[in-house]
């Protein structure tokens, strides 16, 4: 669905009902005008009528009929009619002065002279009469036009002068990061409504910030206490394997409490990891050479690989170089690694290889994609019974947005890949 702004909407609105009040009222307003002006025409024929009748009362004879009907060319005497009452009404007639039928106004009404009945006949020419309307209507048309754009213009400059805070928090409240610790700083602004979105937004950040704080100090002050108990918990159950009056079964027990120390260890460490990146403690950085420091390593992920038979291949440029904190960029290389192979399969294979600007890990794996919404959530698991605790992604995705990298994942011909764009 197509989104509009909320002046566009409004003007389009406003416009579409001008535009609609001027249709109906052009029309009208010519109507009313050619009303007007037939009705004033009668009028003033009439007022002729009634100006004969008392100019001729005395002093006119039947024979100055003839005279006048020969000077008067839109004023006529003629034999009565049969007419008993002022009539008025329109015709289409002749003019010779035109040569074309014209619309008039003609007047029938009964006079008398010396006592004898005549028809008083008056007609007027509508034709000026028409072009003065039209030419009013039209006037009055590119004024409406002339006022309708001036509204409009103004309204558009006014109204962008006017939303103007709004805009600007809006787009402080879309680049906000609740992690940056950096809060916005809305505009000034005399508007009463938009000042009140301003406080109102100001305090729902400042109580958020503040819980997310809390929350972030908790995870790592609960992540720091357990170390001691944990670092206890492992050395009495390493203690406590290597006695030799356990039986087979409790062997067994203390082997499976042992693998839940560990995978506490590893948890306690990514929340302390991840804590940390949330405080930007590993703000050093350098220049770290990406094969160099993979090729260094590789016989640690390839001993690890063994237990599924899956073979590692590379396809390393020795010139690609990084800049980031060398302990964020082991733990990057190191997570990638163990989920490429925590997820592969037995006798799988893994490909690591350099980009122009980046590497990519593409490893075997389950034949369908993997949810991309949730990929990178903390503590979220493609398989519920796999052994990781969800946090070696999340971490990942916390190091690539630190040093402002992309990540992407892509799944073809059953195989995953993770690049990562420096």
């Amino acid at each position: 669905m197509t989104k509009k702004k909320l002046l566009n909407k409004t003007t389009n609105s406003f416009l579409a009902y001008a535009v609609a009040i001027l249709l109906v009222a052009a029309p009208i307003f010519y109507f009313i005008s050619l009303w007007l002006y037939i009705y004033e025409t009668d009028e003033v024929l009439l007022f002729h009528k009634g100006a004969f009748v008392k100019e001729t009362r005395g002093n006119f004879s039947e024979n100055d009929i003839a005279a006048w009907n020969k000077y008067n060319r839109d004023v006529e005497i003629v034999p009565d009619t049969g007419v008993t009452k002022d009539s008025i009404v329109g015709k289409m007639m002749y003019d010779a002065i035109a040569k074309e039928e014209e619309p008039f106004r003609v007047l029938y009404a009964p006079v008398s002279i010396n006592g004898k009945r005549f028809t008083y006949v008056e007609k007027t020419n509508l034709v000026e009469m028409e072009g003065m309307v039209f030419s009013i209507a039209v006037m009055f048309l590119c004024i409406i036009i002339i006022l309708l754009i001036g509204i409009i213009y103004i309204s558009k400059a006014l109204a962008a002068k006017i939303w103007k805070p709004f805009y600007n928090t809006l787009d402080q409240i879309r680049d906000f990061e609740i992690d940056k610790n950096r809060p916005p700083n809305f505009a000034d602004t005399d508007i009463d409504e938009f000042d009140r979105l301003n406080r109102s937004l100001e305090r729902l950040i400042e109580k958020n910030t503040a819980i997310y704080k809390s929350q972030r100090e908790f995870v790592e002050n609960a992540a720091h206490e357990l170390q001691t108990p944990l670092a206890l918990f492992q050395a009495k159950i390493d203690t406590l394997s290597q006695s030799a009056a356990l039986t087979k079964e409790q062997s067994e027990i203390v082997g499976a409490l042992n693998s839940d120390v560990a995978r506490l260890n590893r948890l306690n460490k990514n929340l302390l990891m991840l804590s940390k990146i949330d405080n930007d403690s590993y703000f050093d950085k350098q220049d770290v050479n990406v094969a160099e420091y993979i090729g260094r390593h590789l016989d640690f992920f390839e001993q690890q690989a063994r237990s599924k038979h899956i073979s590692i291949t590379t396809a390393l440029d020795k010139e690609i170089f990084v800049s980031a904190n060398p302990i964020l960029f082991e733990v990057l290389v190191n997570n990638l690694f163990l989920n490429a192979i925590r997820h592969n399969v037995q006798n799988g294979n893994i490909k690591v290889a350099t980009l122009a600007n980046g590497i990519c890990f593409t490893n075997t794996g389950a034949g369908r994609p993997l949810n991309d919404e949730k990929l990178f959530n903390r503590f979220s698991k493609s398989d519920p019974s796999a052994q990781g605790n969800g946090l070696g992604l999340a971490i990942v995705k916390k190091i690539a947005e630190l040093n402002s990298w992309d990540i992407n994942y892509d799944f073809s011909g059953n195989e995953h890949s993770f690049t990562i764009n420096f």
